[in-house]
């Protein structure tokens, strides 16, 4: 595999440190002291120093290790603020608070999270750490994804509650690298497999080597995969990760994409995440989600039935989230994974173990939680996950009532139904109260401009799809 190290003696030394990496499960922490030994070693010379952006994307600095540890591990460093104030396309554009053009462009610092340093399989001699953005005073800036989500903690935590997490996310593969695809114009591309591999285990050659080299390179990054699987929609392939700490694994998925990314371009292969990358196509991105409280499950009954936490809980999850669109299903391209038979919910559901509705409750004993079937692929794990844990606490903090579950065809129940367009999920965002309440009126701004952004950008271009349908028709 050119340009990987895996599979060589010094980076079998690292797997075994980074696996031991805090992982919200056990396992003692991969330590700066840790990192020392291995940079004194040569087998560390890059560390990158990442921020979640806005679309859930890996933003930042390749550092010398060693000036990381002298300079940057205690003290921070500075980007510019606009990699938490741009588009999908990186385009510095007016109308965010945090900056702009008016503003200079200033920087932000970013402090290093040190518990989620580790190594990174997949890049030569590399570790990783992700940062959180704060103003210079050091205040936290409250719009940034990483800290949305600690906020939404935190109020979850006056209840004395706390969410384990398990994610489960499918990407499709295509033939050839990015390069290629742009090349091509991103027309007439080939997916890796055309036929419905659904729970399959005799897999292409090239499938199973992707498979294995991003399953090797995971585990040797201290996260390891529960499962690998190909799906029904050609090129289809879904990976569920370990259930643990809520926040350890939204901090894990942006490194798992850049992975998935890295490991696809070697393999000559082109991933997305994209919620509908064909018509009729649907990419998940389905949030495991239970509640805790001092070592025991707070969502099941003795009796083995459904506590009323967790009955309060869903019912939030029903009222709160079709306010709260843009969190979950960020761009135009969310809404179009949204269609019936799909896999993907079209109203605001719930039913036990029924892949029909929006929340699904599964599991049984210590193992029962909720299934959350709404955010696509192409969501930001931290901002998906906000918004359920906000519409879980208004639940309880409002003993909402909980209806009854369906228990047949939720396509055609009668739930409320999802936004049928962004636009739709936009004026719901704006207009409902519960939005401003969860979030704050900054973070409701803030993210009401991104997705007017992109839906500036859908209604400038033509695309394919009008050209086929009217070019020789108009």
């Amino acid at each position: 595999m050119t340009g990987s190290v895996i599979g060589n003696g010094t980076v079998a030394r690292l797997a075994t440190a980074s696996t031991s990496a805090s992982d919200g499960h056990s396992g003692k922490a991969f330590s700066l002291t840790d990192l020392r030994n291995l940079v004194k070693a040569g087998a560390i010379d890059t560390v990158l120093l990442a921020v979640p952006d806005l679309q859930g994307r890996l933003k930042g600095k390749r550092y010398d290790a060693d000036h990381f540890l002298r300079r940057v591990a205690h003290h921070g460093a500075e980007v510019c603020a606009y990699v938490l104030a741009t588009d999908v396309d990186m385009s510095p554009v007016e109308g965010f608070a945090l900056t702009s053009w008016d503003a200079g462009y200033q920087d932000l610092s970013v402090q290093p999270a040190l518990s989620t340093l580790r190594v990174v399989p997949w890049l030569a001699r590399t570790a990783i750490v992700l940062g959180d953005a704060v103003h210079q005073d050091g205040t936290p800036i409250d719009i940034a994804p990483r800290q949305i989500l600690h906020e939404q903690l935190t109020r979850l935590a006056r209840h004395g509650l706390h969410p384990k997490l398990g994610i489960e996310t499918e990407f499709v593969l295509y033939k050839g690298t990015y390069a290629d695809a742009e090349q091509a114009g991103f027309q007439g591309l080939h997916p890796l497999t055309t036929e419905n591999l659904d729970y399959a285990l005799d897999h292409d050659p090239v499938s199973a080597r992707f498979f294995r080299r991003l399953q090797r390179a995971l585990a040797g990054a201290g996260m390891p995969v529960e499962a690998i699987k190909t799906e029904a929609g050609p090129g289809q392939v879904e990976v569920t990760f370990p259930y643990g700490s809520a926040l350890t694994a939204c901090d894990r998925h942006p490194l798992f994409k850049h992975a998935v990314r890295t490991l696809g371009s070697r393999t000559g292969l082109a991933p997305t995440f994209m919620a509908a990358p064909e018509t009729g196509w649907a990419n998940g991105l389905h949030l495991h989600v239970s509640l805790w409280s001092k070592g025991i499950s707070q969502l099941n009954e003795p009796n083995g039935g459904l506590s009323q936490v967790g009955r309060y809980a869903i019912a939030g999850l029903l009222d709160g989230l079709p306010e709260l669109g843009p969190m979950y299903a960020p761009n135009v391209n969310s809404y179009k994974r949204f269609t019936p038979s799909a896999c993907a919910p079209t109203t605001f559901s719930w039913g036990h173990d029924n892949r029909t509705c929006a929340i699904r409750v599964v599991g049984h004993g210590d193992g029962l939680h909720l299934e959350i079937r709404v955010p696509g692929a192409d969501a930001n794990p931290y901002l998906a996950l906000a918004a359920v844990l906000a519409a879980i606490d208004h639940g309880i903090e409002q003993k909402l009532t909980l209806g009854p579950g369906e228990t047949g065809n939720a396509y055609s129940g009668g739930g409320a139904p999802v936004p049928p367009t962004l636009a739709h999920a936009l004026a719901a965002f704006q207009g409902g109260a519960f939005a401003e309440r969860a979030f704050g009126m900054d973070v409701v701004e803030h993210y009401a401009r991104l997705a007017q952004l992109e839906l500036d950008h859908d209604q400038r271009v033509v695309t394919d799809g009008e050209r086929q349908r009217w070019l020789t028709h108009a």
